[in-house]
């Protein structure tokens, strides 16, 4: 046997002719959506993002195969150029881990912010407490919260005798409030790096997304000349060593050989060579180290990486979150979705009910 499907199809047409004659209730469906609409815009906070794009450098270390490979393989929208190409451990694929990270987001609390109609200067993480607005809705939330919350524990990086890898409750919150305001993206293809920062007040967004990509910049950097630097300042202290000791060298040779200019014997030339030979060989090692050094220094500018910015932080003059008016119709299209409901479906499922 053949099992039949009863499918009930849903004709729009005749919905819509029905809600349109009942048009004084779509109305007030409508004008209610409204009301809702205008009281939840104005309730969320407006949001600006500022954004800076950069491209960086790679460091040169494989041959041109490999660099044919990788540009072959970003046509179709894989990246194995970079890692490849790139003879370090921490390369842009990387990035966006490194701004989620706690170390890299608390290094943010202390940066000095200002607000567009307020010159005074506040701390980041004082500006987040502080400053930020919450919707009405969640006031309840904070207050119960707040109400509920056990006395939480010292956590203060190791100090009173604190655990310093625990957070507390309220430096996990503050935590995810910065992290979900900042955002790194690299391109697959191109490798372009972009840092945006999200906050209620244009002016800080811009100046957290140029702090943050000096950040970048300084923390690359840092890793990139870490093994140069410790090469120079190794350098650099036997340099000062092989200096002193030459000079000590020098300073008993001139000494000697003043002292017995007119000498005719034997055993004070002998000894003279002596001094000689090691001031000689005291001035080689001084001098070998002076070129270790200038090299190590010279290798310090040579990993210093080089971004290139394409695009500098900037003051939003608009919110990137979605407009009032925006808010306004979706609550308005949802009214009317619910006069639709309320005439088709709902206020059938009451009478039907009512009759039973």
């Amino acid at each position: 046997m053949e099992e039949t499907r009863n499918t009930k199809e849903i004709d729009i047409v005749k919905i819509a002719k029905i809600v349109l004659r009942r048009w004084r209730l779509l109305m007030r469906f409508a004008i209610a959506g409204a009301i809702i609409g205008v009281i939840i815009a104005f309730s969320i906070p407006k949001t600006y993002c500022s954004s800076v794009l950069l491209a960086p450098e790679f460091s040169s270390g494989t041959a041109s195969l490999s660099s044919s490979l990788s540009e072959l393989a970003s046509s179709f929208g894989v990246n194995i150029g970079n890692a490849n190409s790139s003879m370090d451990a921490i390369y842009p694929d990387l990035y966006p881990d490194i701004f989620e990270s706690t170390e890299f987001i608390e290094s943010l609390y202390d940066v000095p912010v200002r607000l567009q109609d307020d010159d005074r200067v506040r701390t980041y993480i004082n500006h987040i407490k502080k400053d930020l607005r919450m919707a009405w809705w969640d006031y309840p939330k904070s207050w119960l919260s707040r109400l509920l919350k056990k006395p939480e524990p010292l956590t203060a990086n190791g100090k009173n005798g604190a655990n310093p890898y625990a957070m507390n409750r309220t430096q996990w919150e503050l935590y995810k409030i910065v992290s979900l305001g900042i955002t790194c993206l690299v391109d697959k293809k191109t490798s372009v790096i972009t840092i945006s920062v999200c906050d209620q007040d244009p002016m800080v967004a811009a100046i957290m997304a140029d702090t943050l990509q000096r950040r970048l910049q300084a923390y690359i950097t840092d890793y990139r000349t870490k093994k140069a630097r410790t090469d120079y300042e190794y350098y650099d202290k036997l340099m000062k060593e092989a200096e002193s000791k030459y000079k000590e060298k020098q300073s008993k040779y001139v000494g000697f050989s003043d002292s017995h200019r007119n000498s005719v014997l034997q055993s004070v030339n002998v000894h003279e060579q002596s001094l000689q030979s090691k001031m000689s060989s005291a001035y080689e090692v001084y001098a070998t180290m002076s070129k270790m050094r200038d090299q190590a220094k010279a290798k310090i500018q040579e990993r210093t990486p080089a971004f290139t910015m394409i695009q500098s932080a900037k003051m939003p003059y608009k919110a990137s979150s979605r407009s009032r008016l925006a808010t306004l119709l979706i609550f308005i299209l949802l009214g009317c979705i619910a006069d639709a409901a309320w005439i088709t479906f709902i206020r059938k499922y009451f009478r039907k009910t009512k009759k039973e």
